[in-house]
């Protein structure tokens, strides 16, 4: 029988369960989902301390317990019963969970049975322990009804698991499709206060070759980490006197940030969208009022004025509410369009902070429309005709594909009415259909005031990434008491649609130096030209060229130090730049340089004039 993916990492991750404590006995498993890339368990290790030393020694027993052939094995029972089972296995998380799935305060398909199940595996000899005998003495499992020969299949494993499916028996993997792949620190149930866990991450695949695959992309994308490329390049700083998740932008990585928001702003000029500005703070009750303040809670940066509490704001939208709160619209002036590249802050773990691509200031580049019901088909056309005309030019359309995100059958995490989110829901999945987009309804992943579709993108090695998004919004307007006067000269409650098409301009700039390996775009790139004289006699001629290309704006600049040709060259190279312009004798004599393509190597002698040309030719189509 072939098992999807998920099955088999789901599998293995109970294989490493069993095998951390064949290796370390006492310690307790909390929980073990299958990822992305593979799965990972979190562990309470007893009196060992387990470091990525012991990584070939849990994996040679996991490919031990996959040969032995054992079965995969499911029985329900009542929660009491449940715990009477756990007792007996000493793994006092589970006891935590059952008591919150008994209580409904975990979000898992057993509330809705009143069952819990437990997975165990089944294998050849080894002796009856007593979690066995009770287990058979109970009726819940009947060992001697699993027989291999003339031996009963004993007990091996056991794990409390809400499925939904495993393999059939461990033989059906491949014993070289997984590889433990790091270790890390883990709270339980993810919060602060809780005890901290060992969380043990591990790769799976197939076989053995998509797993190679895999871990020649993890190796390429080591090569591009934005957080190496963006030191070594100049791009971003992070000091520790200013705190972390809150980076500096250098000279060369303002450039890149400036010309993607130029860019964005062109694709939107000419479509009816107006600049805005808001102030970093606002007082309390603006977030009370939309409903953040709940949402984010201890997220918030909140500040102590003399009288009134303010609070840095976590999110533009409230602000434009009030803009638009503040004029007298009319139909005819439907839909109204803003945007603001604002910063906004959120107090994020400083675990999960990293680079660009996690951080406590955020800029946004924020649009947020007003429109009719009516409108919004057409209005999504527009923002998708612009998210794919951004990410052509920056090669990342290939293969996406678009998340319609709907709200999960837990009311209590968001705002309003069942009535208002079936009109929203309704209104995306039309858009989206109309629009021909490839999209996949994904429960649990709306935003909290309503349904959002969601652009994923992937990058030069195959990483998939969440950037562009569209949200439709009934519930704010709501609760501002937005309003516009229709046809009949009644007041109607105009919808708001929230868009990002880079999402984060941090983010997004992390992506794309991993995306292009540090090696840019020439219209993005902070360093497009570099002459290099190749003795002080040629630096005249230099000149003249460099002043001739920063006349016609490109970025352009002089390495006329005492450095031999071939160190100017590799300092060249190290920092990227696109063009190497060598300039001696021939080039002075005949008005040429001997041009060095950094990303493609190819080297060529032009005319200082064609040369110029091309550039600025490649700059204006932003070509790849």
């Amino acid at each position: 029988m072939e098992y999807s993916l998920e099955t088999k990492r789901h599998s293995l991750a109970h294989i490493m369960a069993q095998a951390v404590q064949q290796n370390f006995p006492g310690t307790k498993i909390a929980t073990g989902p299958f990822t992305d890339d593979g799965f990972y368990y979190d562990f309470d290790f007893a009196a060992a301390e387990f470091s990525d030393k012991d990584f070939k020694k849990i994996e040679k027993s996991m490919k031990k317990i996959v040969s032995q052939n054992q079965d995969f094995q499911m029985f329900e029972v009542s929660y009491d019963e449940a715990r009477e089972i756990i007792k007996l296995m000493w793994e006092d998380f589970k006891i935590e969970i059952v008591d919150m799935l008994e209580s409904g305060k975990f979000k898992n398909v057993e509330k809705i049975t009143g069952k819990i199940s437990f997975y165990i595996n089944t294998g050849k000899w080894g002796q009856v322990s007593e979690l066995q005998e009770f287990i058979q003495g109970k009726g819940y499992f009947d060992f001697a009804s699993h027989m291999d020969g003339d031996q009963i299949r004993n007990l091996k494993f056991i794990d409390m698991c809400a499925g939904p499916e495993h393999v059939a028996s461990t033989s059906s993997l491949d014993a070289n499709s997984f590889k433990i792949a790091r270790v890390a620190g883990a709270y339980w149930m993810g919060n602060a206060d809780n005890q901290q866990l060992t969380r043990i991450y591990a790769f799976a695949f197939n076989n053995k070759e998509e797993l190679d695959v895999h871990l020649k992309m993890i190796e390429e994308a080591k090569k591009r980490d934005h957080r190496i490329l963006g030191a070594k390049l100049k791009l971003f700083s992070v000091s520790e006197l200013i705190g972390p998740g809150l980076p500096l932008m250098q000279p060369a990585g303002m450039v890149i940030r400036q010309e993607l928001e130029d860019y964005l702003w062109s694709l939107h000029k000419t479509r009816g969208y107006d600049r805005v500005w808001t102030p970093h703070i606002a007082k309390e009750a603006l977030y009370e009022c939309s409903g953040h303040a709940a949402k984010f809670g201890d997220e918030l940066f909140r500040v102590q004025w003399k009288e009134d509490k303010f609070i840095m704001k976590p999110m533009n939208c409230p602000h434009h509410m009030q803009i638009f709160a503040d004029n007298d619209f009319s139909y005819r002036d439907m839909p109204v369009r803003y945007f603001e590249p604002a910063t906004i802050y959120r107090d994020e773990k400083s675990g999960q902070l990293s680079g660009l691509t996690r951080v406590r200031a955020i800029t946004q580049d924020d649009w947020h429309l007003f429109c009719r019901v009516e409108q919004i088909k057409d209005e999504v056309k527009t923002i998708t005709d612009i998210i794919k005309e951004f990410y052509s030019t920056l090669g990342l359309t290939d293969d996406y594909w678009v998340s319609l995100s709907v709200r999960w059958e837990d009311k209590t995490k968001y705002l309003g009415t069942d009535d208002v989110w079936k009109i929203a829901e309704e209104a995306l999945e039309q858009a989206a259909q109309e629009n021909e987009l490839p999209y996949k309804r994904v429960e649990w992943e709306a935003a909290f005031y309503g349904p959002k579709l969601d652009f994923m993108f992937k990058d030069a090695i195959g990483r998939e990434w969440q950037l562009a998004t569209i949200q439709c919004d009934f519930n704010l307007p709501e609760r501002f008491e937005l309003e516009f006067t229709n046809e009949k000269w009644e007041k109607e409650r105009p919808v708001v649609i929230h868009r990002a098409i880079a999402g984060s301009l941090e983010r997004a700039m992390g992506v794309f130096i991993e995306h292009f390996a540090g090696t840019f775009p020439l219209w993005m790139a902070p360093r497009q030209v570099r002459l290099v004289p190749v003795a002080d006699k040629f630096n005249g001629y230099a000149d003249s060229v460099y002043k001739s290309l920063k006349d016609a704006w490109v970025r352009v600049e002089i390495d006329d130090s005492t450095d031999s040709l071939n160190k100017k060259v590799r300092n060249a190279e190290k920092m990227h730049v696109n063009y190497i312009l060598v300039v001696w004798e021939e080039e002075e004599k005949s008005g040429s340089v001997a041009v060095r393509n950094y990303k493609t190597k190819d080297q060529s002698v032009m005319k200082t004039d064609e040369f110029s040309e091309m550039v600025l030719s490649e700059i204006s189509e932003r070509k790849l």
